[in-house]
């Protein structure tokens, strides 16, 4: 038997943030990040539609990149003095991350985040407050996910807390939040939404649901993806990257990810390297790793005319390279020197990251490093 997690509730469409003048209760607080969010107006609108709604509100906003746990436990220190029945994360996925993680430290203020580092131990929530997930950003999926990834700065690792309990209540996923999106961002995270879906379908989970989620992801972001970039001021495109977001997501809330992101969160906690640029350079020689363990690839390449799973590595570059993304992580700067320096560690690291066991294909450190290597030279991994 296999069980479908999803938000109970999930509005799409343009304008869908207007559902928030439904919403029942008596206070919310409003997790969100840094300026671009409000100056676009959608932290004013959250506001007015929940005071239409009858609730109280107050903001909670700075939050940065990669949060690290300490913003958990200052947001959570605020969330005690108001005590809100609602908490919403309204922004890109850092904000909603960090707003997962202030739920559990409010509803379990002794919580431990150690022990929380293991797959699936989140303590039972929803005993003071439900969630809602509003992205601003087409990549994630985080609004539909029982994931939230913090980074521990001293140690330069990235956690993923992995636990069904930090699935939203309520999703809205509105494709005009995204319009003043940056083109630079908008490649990056639909980038890792078709990372999300490519993984997904991949994954040593077979789920019938999450495999037509992730094929239909893949199909939009290969459709929208370019568009969306170029034309940022053209909604459809916008909600349709919306949209294969939050299927990715979707997808991989049931099946789980694989060693692209295992690899990928080593280089952004310790090197910097956006998220979904990471993934894009991992992705198709991972792809190239996998094919002798899975017949999911060729399967994903019929959807963009290809029948190989090389076809679909080569598909996914041409994407990359059309939607100005880099192809090595040494043109990001990283010097030999610090690279080889580092090596060990990261692969280490990866190789112990959740994502790994859901991987098809089961990778040796060496495996590990051999991946790291190619894709810092920009190079085809040799399988």
């Amino acid at each position: 038997m296999s069980k479908l997690f999803v938000a109970s509730e999930v509005f799409h469409g343009a304008g869908s943030l207007s559902e928030l003048k439904n919403l029942s209760g008596r206070k919310a607080i409003i997790v969100t990040g840094g300026q671009s969010i409000k100056k676009s107006g959608t932290i004013d609108r959250t506001i007015n539609y929940l005071k239409e709604a009858g609730l109280e509100t107050v903001v909670f906003d700075g939050v940065e990149e990669d949060p690290s746990s300490a913003t958990s436990f200052r947001g959570a220190a605020v969330m005690a003095d108001f005590e809100p029945d609602w908490i919403i994360g309204v922004g890109g996925c850092s904000a909603i991350d960090v707003a997962k993680m202030i739920w559990v430290f409010y509803e379990y203020p002794e919580a431990n985040f150690e022990a929380m580092t293991q797959p699936f131990n989140v303590p039972t929530l929803r005993k003071k407050a439900k969630f809602i997930a509003i992205p601003s950003t087409s990549g994630t999926g985080t609004e539909t996910t029982g994931l939230a990834v913090t980074t521990d700065r001293e140690k330069g690792i990235k956690y993923p807390i992995v636990s069904y309990e930090l699935t939203p209540d309520i999703a809205i996923v509105d494709g005009e939040i995204c319009a003043t999106m940056p083109a630079n961002i908008t490649s990056n995270t639909g980038l890792d939404a078709l990372t999300h879906c490519v993984e997904a379908y991949a994954s040593n989970i077979e789920d019938n649901y999450a495999d037509v989620l992730a094929k239909g992801g893949l199909e939009i972001v290969f459709k929208n993806l370019e568009e969306a970039v170029r034309n940022p001021t053209n909604i459809k495109a916008r909600q349709n990257m919306h949209d294969a977001s939050f299927m990715g997501g979707l997808a991989f809330n049931n099946a789980w990810l694989g060693i692209v992101h295992s690899l990928s969160h080593q280089v952004r906690a310790l090197y910097g390297i956006p998220h979904g640029a990471a993934n894009a350079i991992f992705l198709p020689n991972v792809i190239r790793f996998n094919q002798t363990a899975t017949t999911r690839y060729p399967d994903s390449a019929k959807l963009v005319g290809k029948y190989s799973a090389e076809g679909l590595a080569q598909e996914i570059e041409k994407l990359r390279a059309a939607v100005n993304n880099l192809g090595s992580l040494k043109a990001f700067g990283i010097s030999s020197e610090d690279w080889e320096k580092n090596l060990e560690y990261i692969s280490n690291n990866a190789l112990q990251d959740p994502c790994t066991g859901f991987n098809p294909r089961k990778p040796s450190l060496q495996d590990l490093k051999d991946l790291y290597n190619a894709c810092y030279e920009g190079r085809v991994y040799q399988y």
